[in-house]
């Protein structure tokens, strides 16, 4: 089974069997991506307070957590301040660093 967060034990069953027919040829890669968005969780989004909260849980600055994240330390400040919010793959980032630590980036 693959390592994606899925939204229960039923979706992380038909997303392997999904997983397993798209290797074999019977599900093209349009369909794969539509079981990818109904049996995967969605990446929540971080409140400013939370973005600060992993940032000094790890006892980071703003410097480093841009560095580890490949964004500016404009991108952080302006995202702890709540002037704009992590998209995309930074929002990613931030969830594997707050889920996992940061020994997965080092």
């Amino acid at each position: 089974m693959s390592k994606k967060i899925h939204r229960s034990r039923i979706f992380a069953a038909v997303h392997e069997t999904a997983e397993d027919l798209h290797e074999l040829g019977f599900i093209d890669k349009r369909a794969m991506q539509k079981y990818d968005a109904l049996c995967i969780a969605p990446v929540p989004a971080y409140t400013p307070e939370q973005i600060r909260s992993i940032r000094n849980r790890y006892h980071i600055s703003q410097a480093v957590m841009a560095s580890l994240l490949n964004t500016s330390v404009s991108s952080v400040r302006k995202w702890e301040a709540g002037e704009k919010h992590p998209g995309g793959l930074a929002l990613k980032m931030i969830n594997i660093l707050d889920r996992k630590g940061m020994e997965v980036f080092v």
